[in-house]
């Protein structure tokens, strides 16, 4: 038997800057935080969900940025947010688990690393670089800014890897090992990045008839908005923060995995049966059915096979019951950084979600409708689906508590 365990704040920045005010707005809104990135000319994308030039001084001294990447800085920035919101002044005699998902690392640090060695040679690395591009820097610096000794994991799970490191850190909270979890992920996103997933036909493009953006489960998606940023959430046991009078109060009714072993490893498979019972389990978990599931919180990005595969999941998992309105936070905040994440819990606590704006068809066949930005009751309860290439696939269920 478990405690139960809530989450108590939330810190997340990203193409919306540094304040939730301004990604609930977003959200509200519907619309790609896109911008500019450097690309190579011709029918490449040339959007990306960049972080605005924002100022993090409230939260990371600029000393201190100076020796960290971008990830860390954002990271360390969004635990700060988070345990603020949370009312944790002072860490001091908890034990504290760290757990932050990323899906490339520091790569602006890597690249220059690499760089260095090409052309001076190996005896010119500079440590600072390395410290800094290896993929569990940002949890690292997390725990180092903060003093948290407890469990320090870095989950490289790609696009499941934030529901991934939430499941870690509630576990981490339920089985008595740590009694405050910083949960989240971190990404940046470089031309180099953004050029390479574009070479692969990851990210959308413009079209003649189009504008490039993300348009998940759309009949005329061609790929995701590439961004970067961070998301940070505190956990704790439900009973430590009703005792200390936490406004903001989510709960994580359950979570679960699955994998798919017909996924390449850098693509999505067909795998829909195997994923489906992770879903259902989930569920099970929690005590509910989906009759009992007032949004669901997808993962759709505007893959192609990506977004074809959750609709499959979650037909699957339904078995013929009507679905509930279904979300898409990353035609707003983009893939990659922990916007999904953060959107999750914003519709936990019973955040509008506006009309998607670049929508125009559902995909024929799919039966996923997107909401369509109608104003909704408040949730009981709130699933979130995140499937990834490579096979992973993660959810949780999250209620107000």
């Amino acid at each position: 038997m478990t405690a139960p365990v809530v989450a108590t704040g939330l810190g997340a920045i990203g193409p919306w800057g540094a304040d939730l005010a301004s990604l609930l707005a977003a959200l509200a809104a519907g619309r790609p935080l896109a911008t500019p990135i450097e690309h190579d000319g011709g029918d490449a994308s040339r959007l990306a969900g960049l972080v605005p030039d924002v100022d993090l001084s409230a939260w990371l001294p600029a000393a201190s940025a100076r020796r960290l990447g971008r990830p860390s800085r954002f990271a360390v920035a969004a635990a700060r947010m988070a345990l603020e919101q949370a009312g944790l002044s002072s860490l001091e005699g908890r034990r504290v688990a760290v757990v932050l998902a990323t899906s490339f690392g520091a790569v602006l640090f890597t690249e220059k690393l690499v760089r260095q060695i090409l052309l001076e040679g190996p005896e010119s690395a500079q440590p600072f670089y390395f410290s800094e591009c290896v993929a569990n820097a940002a949890a690292a610096q997390v725990a180092l800014s903060l003093g948290a000794r407890g469990v320090n994991v870095t989950v490289t799970q790609r696009e499941a890897g934030p529901l991934v490191a939430l499941a870690r850190g509630a576990a981490e909270i339920g089985e008595g090992r740590a009694d405050v979890a910083i949960v989240g992920a971190a990404d940046e996103m470089t031309p180099l990045l953004h050029g390479v997933l574009d070479r692969f036909g990851a990210t959308a493009r413009p079209t003649p008839e189009r504008d490039e953006a993300p348009r998940p489960f759309d009949a005329h998606r061609n790929g995701v908005l590439a961004g970067e940023g961070a998301t940070a959430v505190v956990l704790e046991r439900e009973s430590d923060a009703a005792a200390r009078g936490v406004p903001f109060r989510v709960r994580i009714a359950a979570c679960a995995g699955a994998f798919d072993p017909g996924a390449t490893p850098s693509d999505w498979g067909s795998g829909d049966a195997p994923l489906a019972r992770g879903l259902s389990r989930a569920l099970e978990r929690s005590g509910r059915g989906f009759d009992a599931i007032d949004r669901v919180v997808s993962g759709g990005s505007g893959s192609r096979r990506g977004d074809r595969l959750e609709a499959r999941v979650l037909i699957r998992a339904l078995s013929g019951a009507p679905s509930p309105p279904v979300l898409v936070p990353k035609a707003v905040t983009g893939e990659y950084g922990g916007g999904h994440l953060a959107a999750a819990f914003l519709a936990a606590a019973g955040a509008p979600f506006g009309a998607v704006s670049a929508l125009s068809r559902a995909e024929p066949g799919l039966g996923i409708v997107v909401h369509d930005g109608s104003p909704l009751a408040p949730p009981r309860a709130v699933l979130a689906t995140a499937l990834a290439a490579g096979g992973a696939g993660a959810w949780a269920v999250l209620e107000r508590a």
